[in-house]
């Protein structure tokens, strides 16, 4: 990366793929962990899963009903039932090995109950009369009040072919198959696969710890009432939810006044829980640019021994002012909005703090942009980006008979629009509100960014347009 004095003369101008690549080079995935399943609900697996044993692991009744040799069943009909004695009841959790069906014999059994030896099939309760002597049961009854329910006959009325309603041993997977393999992420489905495989746990790589600050003396929280000159707080609640989305375990951080020493000290404390600290606002131009400010005087006051280190003497003091330990960038980026942003590193474990603007949407489209695939690797995920697909550029709904003007970009600039997305055979994009980087009411009405590219000054309307999908 390129050093914070450097980028405070505005010598370079970034592109979006250009800032994007270098938060992916050095953001790195973290270190696996062994987490219970339910801890390791989203996570990506880092080893393969193989089956220890068969699953099910026996012969087992897929219906409440008789198990039965199917021969004794090949003639049964509603006219000329099959009668068997019945020898008593397996229930579910039973070994199953204390009854043997012999010829012109049934045993009653349960769901999930293990197939006793000599039967073959079962026959599901419906098609017997239940042991009652009357006509087609619908249910079986209960063991305790049941008289004949272990004993007596039972009128079979249809036949069963061989293994009918039994799951075989092995039928779902065998002993030895590979489960899940390394890099699957795991969702409620493998968190059942692994439990019913005896599994208590996983080795995965851990979801990111995220902490998402705000900074800005304007700034009140949701419930305050606004003195003057003040708004709500949104970009924190924007940015932890969006962080909450992409798979972290995030913290939000209340927002912080515009002093630069109130920051660093707020930074040092979130440091100890932080994967990733994510700030907004404060990284413009402007003379009460907190973060920039912060930062920069950090950075540039450092103390460094001959490899840029700081000198031995000083690891104590390191120890108190982790914050004192910043690289971090301030780039100009050939995008909009979200010209400004920040990157590097914060803190005796090198933990990656991303600056974004101040601006709600500007915040927002950063996040997507730079944040969420930066959470995604550190997940270890294969897939960091959102959807990207091609879609034709629509008036925007309302505009009335009279073709508006076609959409503009500045120069040299990749803008990002929001939009609204319809897909099918020929998806179609409309834009939804103006450009205006504080236009949060827009954002919320948007699943989609319509994106201008740098050497695009205008889109006209029926042109084809990429187009990222938020949702």
């Amino acid at each position: 990366m390129s050093s914070t004095t450097e980028q405070a003369t505005g010598a370079r101008t970034w592109s979006v793929a250009e800032h994007l690549d270098d938060i992916l080079t050095a953001v790195q995935p973290l270190e696996p962990i062994e987490l219970n399943l339910l801890d390791a609900q989203g996570c990506v697996l880092v080893e393969q899963v193989t089956v220890p044993v068969a699953l099910p692991p026996f012969d087992n009744s897929s219906m409440d009903g008789y198990a039965v040799r199917a021969a004794d069943t090949e003639r049964a009909s509603e006219a000329s039932p099959a009668v068997l004695t019945v020898i008593g009841d397996v229930a579910a959790g039973s070994s199953g090995t204390g009854l043997t069906v012999g010829p012109g014999r049934a045993a009653r059994i349960m769901t999930g109950a293990p197939l006793p030896p000599g039967a073959d099939a079962v026959v599901p309760v419906e098609w017997t009369d239940g042991g009652t002597g009357a006509g087609p049961a619908r249910t079986m009854a209960p063991h305790s009040a049941s008289p004949q329910g272990s004993g007596g006959q039972v009128r079979v009325h249809r036949p069963v072919t061989p293994h009918a309603h039994v799951r075989a041993r092995g039928g779902d997977v065998c002993a030895g198959d590979v489960a899940l393999e390394a890099g699957t992420v795991l969702g409620p489905p493998q968190i059942a696969l692994l439990s019913a495989i005896g599994r208590p746990a996983a080795r995965v790589r851990p979801r990111p710890r995220v902490v998402v600050l705000s900074t800005g003396s304007e700034l009140a929280q949701p419930g305050e009432e606004l003195a003057a000159g003040q708004i709500y707080d949104s970009n924190s609640f924007a940015l932890a939810a969006a962080a909450k989305d992409a798979g972290a375990i995030v913290y939000r951080v209340g927002a912080v006044t515009d002093d630069a020493e109130t920051l660093r000290a707020t930074i040092e404390d979130q440091l100890i829980r932080a994967d990733l600290l994510v700030t907004t606002g404060g990284v413009s131009v402007g003379a009460y640019d907190v973060v920039k400010e912060a930062l920069t005087a950090v950075a540039e006051e450092e103390p460094e021994g001959p490899e840029g280190e700081h000198s031995e003497g000083e690891e104590g003091e390191e120890a108190e002012q982790a914050v004192h330990r910043a690289h971090v960038d301030f780039r100009t980026l050939a995008m909009q909005p979200g010209k400004p942003q920040g990157f590097g590193t914060i803190g005796p474990d090198r933990t990656p703090i991303l600056t974004l603007p101040g601006n709600p949407v500007s915040s927002y489209v950063s996040f997507e942009l730079f944040v969420r695939p930066a959470i995604r690797a550190m997940m270890g995920l294969a897939d960091l980006h959102r959807p990207v697909v091609r879609a034709t550029l629509l008036p925007p709904h309302g505009a009335g008979d009279e073709e508006p003007a076609p959409l503009t970009s500045p120069e040299g600039k990749r803008q990002f629009l929001r939009g609204t997305y319809t897909g099918g055979e020929r998806p179609e994009v409309r834009p939804v509100g103006g450009s205006g980087s504080h236009l949060i009411g827009a954002l919320a009405h948007a699943d989609a960014l319509i994106v201008v590219p740098e050497a695009a000054t205008k889109a006209a309307w029926g042109s084809e347009v990429e187009v990222v999908l938020l949702g």
